[in-house]
């Protein structure tokens, strides 16, 4: 089920062809499928129009010429353009050109007058070289104008590693694949100009999977359903695990509140707020299930930590950028529990990021970070932001850490290399407190066993599904009240 959700980088990619290639399989047979697969989507979701077909000069341009003559064929008005000339043009797309009986356009601005279908098959995976000059020409009168497109693969100008825009893009309507999703279909800016996406099998062997070992997946509760907590018909209320979430003062506690709730909510077993003693009627006006224990100004949270019951912690939501919040992040990495560090538990550390590190690499453990953009940027001003999957690996690898790396295009990274890139936020998410409600999800699944990772995968995913259960109108507060919904729907999804 793992490998359904696999996205292949551009070299992965290239791989699969040449292992399938390598098995008996011709290429010129891989790229007729393709141009097939494609040419079937057209037909299926287009009214039959006039279509231009643009091809570049690889294998992308030969999926286009497979497609132009399937589609004349099917007794469409085609015509086709090509950049550079059919002499040039080498291999499987030599040959595919060559089974083309119509004219062959030069690929110019001018090329796309009177068609009200463009299919785009100038450049796809392997792309990784800003566009300029006449095809950026090109790319820019394609999106000033009312024109449906069809990408190839994935359209021209969008990095297919990491979604960002190589200068100027073509935005498409669909985009086909072929075979596995990229991570370029998922991560912004690159989503939105994909379109509706559609992956097809044009008969690359399952097996290369195998072989390549793909490292990032498209997050799915088939990737960690196994781990997830589903209740035992026997359970006790203390097998379920006992998380603590730190509040911050008497006016600053909503924050910890909507954590603490979503965590119990999940299926932790109890779920205590530790808070200054000044808080405490404030959330006792809030709170019933939740427990709230305060914490003295001398003590702090030192006794809370000699209880062995209380293994998993979160620290930041609504703390304060203070010393004691980052005091008592240390204090929590230095008694070994696993924990969740959000918020001002991450930006306390923004002048000694490598105090953080330093403390987690002497914990013994993986805690999960939840930074947002401004916080990641405190915590690894060094790293660019260009590509957004390879940032979180090596955020994750310096840190020691699970990096939830939040956004539309959430990336959760783990310091072994794996990354998943979820998909299903909504963005009614972007409201506060959202990222409260996060932590505890996160919190909650790891109370009740789940390894860091998998946990923050699986509350990426359902804080999303929570928020599209719910639809307009969302504010934080909702999104505990779907979470019910959405472990019913994994309960039964997965059995």
């Amino acid at each position: 089920m793992r490998d359904r959700h696999a996205l292949l980088t551009s070299q992965e990619m290239a791989q699969a062809d040449q292992h399938t290639i390598r098995s008996g399989i011709a290429g010129a047979d891989l790229m007729e499928a393709a141009g097939l697969a494609v040419t079937r989507h057209i037909m299926v979701c287009f009214d039959q129009v006039k279509t231009l077909v643009l091809c570049g000069p690889g294998n992308n341009g030969g999926d286009g010429f497979v497609i132009a003559r399937h589609l004349k064929e099917a007794g469409w008005e085609v015509e086709l353009a090509l950049l550079g000339s059919v002499a040039n043009l080498s291999g499987d797309a030599a040959l595919m050109a060559s089974r083309w009986d119509g004219d062959v356009l030069p690929l110019s601005p001018d090329v796309i007058q009177n068609h009200e279908l463009i299919v785009d098959a100038i450049f796809g995976a392997g792309l990784c070289r800003p566009i300029e000059g006449p095809i950026a020409s090109l790319i820019d009168s394609i999106n000033s104008r009312d024109l449906k497109v069809v990408a190839v693969d994935i359209p021209s100008g969008i990095d297919s590693d990491s979604g960002q825009i190589l200068d100027s893009a073509i935005r498409a309507n669909s985009t086909v694949t072929f075979f596995r999703s990229k991570p370029g279909h998922f991560l912004f800016p690159g989503k939105e100009y994909c379109g509706d996406l559609v992956v097809a099998d044009i008969g690359i062997l399952e097996r290369v999977l195998k072989d390549i070992d793909p490292h990032t997946h498209r997050n799915d509760p088939q990737l960690w359903s196994d781990d997830f907590p589903h209740i035992k018909s026997n359970a006790h209320k203390y097998d379920r695990g006992h998380g603590v979430v730190i509040s911050g003062g008497a006016a600053n506690g909503g924050a910890a509140r909507l954590a603490a709730q979503a965590a119990l909510r999940i299926g932790a077993g109890l779920i205590s707020i530790t808070c200054p003693e000044e808080a405490v009627l404030s959330h006792a006006a809030h709170l019933t299930a939740v427990m709230i224990k305060p914490f003295g100004a001398k003590s702090d949270i030192d006794d809370l930590l000699e209880d062995l019951r209380m293994m998993h912690w979160c620290v930041g939501p609504g703390c304060g950028v203070t010393e004691q919040t980052k005091s008592q992040v240390l204090k929590i990495l230095s008694a070994g529990r696993e924990c969740v560090i959000d918020a001002d538990g991450l930006t306390v550390f923004a002048q000694k990021p490598d105090e953080l590190f330093k403390a987690i690499e002497k914990s013994g453990h993986q805690p999960v970070l939840t930074p947002h953009d401004g916080e990641f940027a405190r915590l690894f001003p060094d790293l660019e932001r260009h590509n957004k999957l390879a940032s979180a690996r090596q955020a994750s690898a310096r840190a020691g850490a699970v990096i939830i790396c939040k956004g539309p295009d959430t990336v959760i990274a783990s310091p072994d290399g794996r990354a998943v890139i979820n998909h299903n936020a909504q963005p009614t998410l972007a409201t506060a407190g959202s990222g409260d409600v996060l932590a505890g999800i996160c919190l909650g699944l790891m109370a009740q066993g789940m390894a860091s990772f998998e946990a923050a995968c699986a509350a990426v995913w359902i804080h999303g599904a929570a928020a599209a259960d719910f639809g307009p109108g969302l504010i934080s507060e909702d999104i505990e009240g779907q979470i019910p919904n959405v472990m019913r729907y994994i309960s039964q999804s997965t059995d």
